[in-house]
């Protein structure tokens, strides 16, 4: 016999072994060893992570794009489109390739918590809101929980995911600036699933859509953000219908509740504000920071925590507000229920915004102009105290305390100056104080406006 054909019996000898009897053993090893970590970590969240979350992705995408709903939209398709089902159906498949995620409890649990938690108070002093612990316990534990957030930073991924640890697993909707290497492995690890905000075409999004509405069924908490991307302005944005539509469109009250818990996070600091300044006033949503300059930051503030110089970027908070129960609000809605949801969620986000010290020194500096700091005290001092008697969302600290450290973050970034005529806010800081004070305008806009109209009436 040849030796190369003895050497290629070898191989496919190997190979038969390998496939009957070594890989499945591995498989098996690996399964079991997965499944104590999640059976561990089951033990000690307040909603287990769902059997949705642990199928495998390749039957996860095989179960979307055989949905008779895609089905029929891929039929519509390649009718409207003049193009062979097959191939219609070959796009359906890409698009839930980008969208489905491959869980992993070990990455979210092992390290994404770790990190997350690591990230967030080595950054900011961290500061819980608004929070009723005994009416959210209350949450009844078969729904399917869905936090609706307001967007400030993507700081918000990390800072949710690290407060809401010990509740579960949360699965992200995240944009397409997320699909790169090796970014994207690692977050859909996390959970994660891929979305095209700007895509229109039909298919894309009834298989988007079906996604969606079968981890709602499923029971998997998620996390969404109505207003569509990074406030440019500081202000809450109107909502964008179309992640709470598909949830909403699909609901079966005797399938599973669907319950919506408002989420308002807030900062002293947020890390992208000039680059979203810098996008409000070109008016467009094209976030294209400069390399160089970015890298710049970073090394600065290696170099500040190598150096011990670096201590936080202020309080970042979050708070939450009054769940929506979608059974409660179906029941008794006769107009665009998705709408009407969607208007009622951010307004319970607004009314449960975290007031912190720069938005709040930085709302009287833009009021006055200038001042002395004893004056700036007796005024935040007065807007705590009005806050408080009117039961809104208020700093818990001394006004003196508040903004000494406030200065402090707003002297150090050169955005206010302390002269002999008082603080006054430099060219710099003119457009970012307005970005930080926009954030909490509204919890003091509905009293501006009745005193106006108490005014005009006594003239």
């Amino acid at each position: 016999m040849p030796l190369w054909v003895f050497i290629l019996i070898l191989l496919f000898a190997g190979v038969t072994f390998a496939s009957h009897f070594l890989f499945p053993s591995v498989r098996w090893f690996f399964r079991k060893r997965a499944e104590r970590v999640i059976a561990r970590v089951n033990e000690r969240l307040q909603r287990p992570i769902e059997p949705f979350k642990l199928a495998r992705r390749y039957d996860m995408i095989q179960r979307l794009i055989y949905d008779p709903q895609v089905t029929e939209a891929i039929v519509e398709y390649a009718r409207k489109e003049g193009v062979p089902e097959n191939v219609a159906f070959e796009r359906a498949r890409r698009y839930a390739r980008e969208i489905v995620p491959s869980f992993s409890a070990t990455a979210y649990f092992g390290v994404g918590i770790r990190l997350a938690r690591w990230l967030s108070k080595s950054l900011y002093r961290i500061k819980l809101g608004t929070f009723d612990r005994k009416r959210l316990s209350e949450i009844d534990p078969d729904a399917t929980v869905v936090f609706v957030m307001n967007h400030r930073s993507n700081m918000d991924y990390v800072l949710v995911t690290y407060l809401a640890a010990n509740a579960g697993a949360l699965s992200y909707a995240v944009g397409e600036w997320a699909r790169v290497w090796p970014l994207s492995p690692i977050i859909r690890a996390m959970g994660a699933y891929f979305i095209r905000r700007k895509s229109r075409g039909a298919l894309y999004r009834k298989v988007l859509a079906r996604y969606v509405q079968m981890a709602t069924r499923g029971g998997v908490s998620q996390a969404v953000f109505p207003e569509g991307g990074l406030s440019l302005n500081g202000l809450l944005a109107p909502p964008r219908m179309g992640l709470l539509n598909y949830i909403i469109e699909d609901f079966d009250p005797d399938v599973r509740e669907v319950i919506f818990v408002p989420v308002a996070l807030n900062y002293d600091r947020v890390l992208e504000d000039t680059i979203l300044i810098t996008a409000d006033k070109a008016g467009n949503r094209r976030f294209s920071p400069p390399l160089l300059p970015i890298l710049g930051r970073v090394a600065r503030h290696v170099w500040h925590r190598i150096t011990r110089r670096f201590q936080n970027f202020g309080t970042a908070s979050v708070s939450f507000g009054e769940p929506l129960e979608l059974s409660k609000h179906h029941a008794a809605e006769d107009t665009d229920l998705t709408e009407s949801i969607a208007h009622e969620l951010m307004e319970r986000i607004a009314q449960v915004t975290p007031v912190l010290g720069v938005p709040l020194v930085a709302r009287h500096l833009l009021q006055e102009g200038q001042m002395q700091e004893a004056a700036l005290v007796a005024a935040v001092g007065a807007s705590i105290k009005e806050l408080t008697e009117d039961g809104l969302p208020h700093p818990r600290r001394a006004a003196d305390v508040l903004v000494a450290d406030a200065l402090a973050h707003l002297k150090g970034r050169e955005l206010v100056t302390d002269s002999g005529a008082g603080l006054g806010i430099t060219a710099k800081g003119q457009d970012i104080l307005q970005f930080y004070a926009n954030s909490i305008a509204h919890h003091f806009k509905a009293k501006a406006a009745m005193e106006a109209e108490l005014s005009a009436v006594a003239e």
